[in-house]
């Protein structure tokens, strides 16, 4: 028997952003567990912005592929900033795309949000957002928060967390998520 297979995504679209590193460790720990995950590059996607006419000329191969791999996912790891408070436009963008008919490609599958920032408040206010966005497309979101703040002084050079704790703290939230999806 293979393993859950988990799609992971970063909200930031900047080469070696902090969340980019959160999902490098998320990624490798559900690994560890067995889990079979693809990463999403939404900055290598090159989605075009959600438009209804763009739609209805025909999909592009980006969007296409995009509802592949989501519709393919039995579970999404997701790392996001906090843009003015917020979620990014380009998760969102992303988001949108994927949650149009036909299908529900979201329905059902467990979410894993977390996100750090170099602010003080480790995008405990772009959350709510996000996981009111995911619920509204069908996906059921863990309750358990991950909040990384001054993300900045957070990271080794090698991309490892300083903090043995908030290491653990981001295993246990990918840990949760596998044991969900294999239940």
């Amino acid at each position: 028997m293979s393993g859950p297979r988990i799609l992971a995504v970063s909200g930031s679209l900047r080469t070696g952003g902090f969340n980019r590193l959160l999902v490098d460790l998320a990624v490798k720990k559900a690994r560890e567990l067995g889990a079979q995950v693809d990463v999403l590059d939404l900055k290598a996607q090159d989605l075009p912005l959600y438009d209804a006419d763009v739609e209805a000329a025909g999909l592009p191969p980006s969007v296409v592929d995009l509802r592949e791999r989501v519709g393919n996912a039995q579970a999404f790891i997701i790392s996001s900033p906090e843009y003015n408070s917020s979620i990014p436009g380009g998760l969102k963008n992303a988001i949108d795309w994927a949650s149009r008919p036909p299908g529900r490609r979201f329905q059902g599958k467990w979410a894993a949000v977390m996100g750090a920032s170099p602010g003080p408040f480790g995008t405990a206010r772009m959350q709510p957002h996000l996981r009111q966005v995911m619920l509204a497309v069908g996906a059921m979101v863990l309750p358990t928060q991950l909040h990384l703040a001054r993300a900045g002084e957070a990271f080794t050079p090698d991309g490892a967390l300083k903090d043995e704790a908030r290491q653990k703290d981001v295993e246990a939230l990918v840990t949760e998520l596998v044991d969900r999806v294999k239940v």
